[in-house]
């Protein structure tokens, strides 16, 4: 972990029309911070970054520490490592300076009887939210990512089987939206009793906007009580309810993928 060393793509673009996420990154900055003069708002020059990313380490080396002379350094063999004073030389910049160690309550979530808390994760071959493939070596997962794993034990239980297409339905305490990620399948996997997982973007659209953790802010994708309802039917809500016009709109099912326990070698290359 903290090593920092330059990283290159070896295929040419497959469009000229296809930016990379520096030039799309910038240019939302761009248009965001843009006056009404036309300036910047922080007189910076958007367009340069995503022209050359020499320009970008420039200014990390400005604010980042260990990141002085960013740029020769990450091209040094082996790149180089960031400074971790506790690491380094057992200094901790507390008051103390100490380590401090922080304990919180846990809150234990109601999990209603026929539900399951849902986790979102990434694939092998998925950088955050970029997929870069369709092959999860992980967990045996080829050609497709519409996937939910649940405990074998639960899959009984729930008068689901190996291989069943479900949607994933699920509401919030405080509001009234009915939310639905359709078409997935169904896959019996070692996961711990009362949970399920299935990847993300393809679940984004069952965690509000607003749900986010107290101190950090990052979305509440951790745990997600859902229902599993036979794929198509998601879009009904209990005792018949249908979706009102800000529910989710239905995408589809991925037909086409299978697990396998020990995956093929050619399959991942």
């Amino acid at each position: 972990m903290s090593s920092v060393h330059a990283s290159r793509g070896p295929l040419e673009p497959a469009s000229p029309y296809l930016r990379s996420e520096v030039a799309i990154v910038a240019g939302i900055a761009r248009a965001t911070l843009r006056q009404d003069d036309g300036s910047d708002r922080h007189h910076l020059d958007w367009d340069a970054f995503a022209a050359d990313y020499g320009r970008v380490r420039e200014h990390i080396a400005r604010v980042v520490p260990g990141c002085e002379d960013y740029t020769a350094k990450v091209d040094r063999p082996g790149g180089f490592v960031l400074p971790h004073p506790p690491r380094d030389s057992r200094e901790f910049r507390t008051r103390s300076g100490l380590a401090e160690i922080a304990v919180s309550p846990v809150e234990v979530l109601h999990v209603p009887d026929g539900h399951l808390l849902l986790q979102t994760l990434r694939s092998h071959d998925q950088f955050n939210t970029p997929i870069y493939g369709f092959s999860d070596r992980y967990r045996g997962i080829e050609g497709g990512r519409r996937v939910v794993f649940v405990h074998p034990d639960d899959v009984e239980a729930l008068g689901l089987a190996d291989g069943a297409h479900v949607d994933l339905v699920t509401r919030w305490d405080d509001d009234d939206v009915h939310r639905v990620a359709p078409g997935f399948r169904v896959v019996p996997y070692d996961t711990p009793r009362g949970t399920a997982a299935a990847y993300y973007p393809e679940t984004n659209p069952l965690v509000p906007l607003d749900s986010t953790a107290e101190a950090s802010n990052t979305p509440t994708s951790k745990s997600v009580v859902v229902r599993l309802v036979p794929a198509g039917t998601g879009a009904e809500g209990q005792a018949g309810e249908t979706l009102g016009a800000d529910a989710q709109d239905a995408s589809g099912e991925d037909q086409g993928h299978h697990a396998r326990p020990d995956p093929v070698p050619e399959q991942l290359s």
